[in-house]
């Protein structure tokens, strides 16, 4: 396969990309989404702890989420990390895994609740573990069901139009859009300009 079909086929992976994130956006559920702003407004007025756990690429979009919540001044922590607190009673945990499966996120779940924090799953399945131990769950839908043809190339070849994107890609990708649309709204409810944030990045840096 030469360079131009692979340029080719990258950007049909990008389009299909696009345009399964946009789909899946569309199908959030808004009520949803203010429950879980509110959940995270009244964590920062009563100084509560938000600690977020994702595993692999989650945990990656997680962290970029926990950091711009720190730029809106929220006390936020990722889990894992050797400075992070001990979560306690009314502590919002928000737990990220497209299946809700996922070992170390339903664990740290179960664990948030039995010392009394608050749980927000962020899954395409509010019926898995980690939906059923929540106490608050917004859907962000990634792939389709598997294609019996595993392979992308064949897949697209027989017209199998499942979008050409590996394992959690859709989910993350939706995921990270999702969460910093969210900041967008949290600075409009908390009256916060990017000035603001700008105040709170990192300053010790390389000249």
């Amino acid at each position: 396969m030469g360079a131009a079909s692979l340029v080719e086929l990258t950007k049909k992976a990008m389009a299909d990309i696009i345009k399964a994130v946009s789909v899946n956006i569309e199908r959030i559920n808004p009520q949803q989404v203010e429950k879980f702003i509110g959940m995270l407004i009244e964590a920062r007025r009563n100084g509560r702890k938000i600690l977020v756990i994702g595993a692999g690429r989650s945990g990656l979009v997680g962290r970029a989420f926990a950091m711009r919540l720190m730029h809106l001044s929220f006390h936020v922590h990722v889990v894992g990390e050797t400075i992070t607190p001990a979560l306690e009673k009314d502590d919002v945990l928000v737990a990220i895994s497209g299946s809700g499966t996922t070992t170390l996120v339903v664990t740290a779940a179960r664990i948030a609740k039995k010392v009394g924090a608050k749980v927000v799953a962020i899954t395409s399945h509010p019926r898995s573990p980690l939906g059923k131990c929540a106490d608050h769950v917004v859907v962000v839908y990634g792939r389709t069901k598997l294609a019996k043809k595993r392979d992308y190339f064949s897949r697209q070849i027989l017209g199998v139009h499942e979008p050409l994107a590996p394992l959690g890609t859709i989910f993350e990708v939706a995921t990270s859009v999702f969460l910093d649309a969210l900041i967008v709204e949290l600075m409009r409810k908390l009256g916060l300009t990017e000035k603001d944030m700008r105040a709170r990045h990192a300053t010790i840096e390389p000249p």
